[in-house]
């Protein structure tokens, strides 16, 4: 499934003496399958823009299309539109209601119309998603739950509508490491195996140095750059002009460069490093 703006420009208090542009003129696809990163300052336009793919937010002007539907005509049913382009906001478990996870998972799919025995199977199939066992938590309260699992329940409220696209808006947000780790994780596996279209919100270019497969970055409401991990975090000097930086592993093989030592600086991860590193030592014995 995929996602294209046409030259989108949203204002906040549109009109009004505190009009505030939030997007200008931005026009860009994401292809179904993609894992696409979205990275940039604070107050750049990363959660206005996503808000825009699942019609959340509709734009001042331009078009938003998600399958061919345009989701800028009054006759759009933008409720199905969600149930294939899913959103995880930031700290998702803020949104947790239901008595029972069960009961809390299988809202969406219920309220779709869907039998009891097929809400039960959605339930299950969320909750494996994320790493979690449904015997054991079904009767459970999300409350009474660790934060790494609230996080989870969360994420898989969204995933038991089985939709086509998961944006996610700072997913890891206040997890420690290890929960980190394991939701990162997960994500990656529902891209690989399941095929579902990704588009990752984050603040940590350790992150979409080693998940995406395109990186896109916004300054100002407007896209800055658009291309692989690789020809993004090239861009070093435009990147810290923004504001942000490059993986600590890419810093580390620039600072190796400065010193003499040939290395490649297209390097995003401690492997790559490892292999670069012990190919150039190779080299110079």
């Amino acid at each position: 499934m995929s996602i294209r703006l046409e030259n989108v420009i949203f204002s906040y208090l549109e009109d009004t003496p505190l009009n505030q542009a939030a997007l200008r003129n931005v026009s860009l696809e994401i292809e179904d399958g993609e894992f696409v990163g979205l990275i940039g300052p604070t107050g750049s336009g990363k959660s206005t823009l996503i808000q825009h793919f699942n019609g959340l937010l509709k734009p001042s002007s331009g078009k938003v299309f998600v399958d061919g539907v345009d989701l800028t005509l009054k006759d759009t049913q933008l409720r199905l539109i969600r149930q294939k382009v899913g959103m995880v906001f930031q700290y998702p478990e803020h949104q947790l209601f239901g008595e029972t996870v069960l009961e809390d998972v299988g809202f969406g799919p219920r309220n779709s119309g869907l039998p009891d025995e097929d809400v039960v199977q959605r339930v299950r199939e969320a909750l494996a998603h994320v790493g979690l066992d449904y015997e054991t938590l079904k009767d459970q309260s999300p409350f009474e739950l660790s934060g790494g699992q609230k996080r989870r329940v969360a994420i898989a409220g969204v995933l038991a509508m089985r939709p086509s696209v998961l944006i996610l808006d700072e997913p890891t947000a206040g997890l420690d490491p290890q929960g980190r780790e394991e939701i990162l994780a997960e994500i990656k596996q529902l891209h690989d195996e399941g095929g579902i279209t990704v588009v990752l919100v984050t603040h940590s270019m350790e992150d979409v140095a080693r998940l995406v497969d395109r990186l896109i970055v916004m300054e100002k409401g407007s896209i800055a750059l658009d291309g692989t991990p690789v020809e993004v975090f090239a861009q070093v000097e435009r990147l810290k002009e923004m504001g942000l930086g490059v993986p600590e592993i890419t810093e580390l093989m620039y600072e190796l460069k400065s010193h003499g030592l040939d290395v490649n600086t297209d390097i995003l991860t401690v492997e790559e490093a490892e292999e670069e590193i012990i190919r150039v030592m190779g080299w110079q014995e």
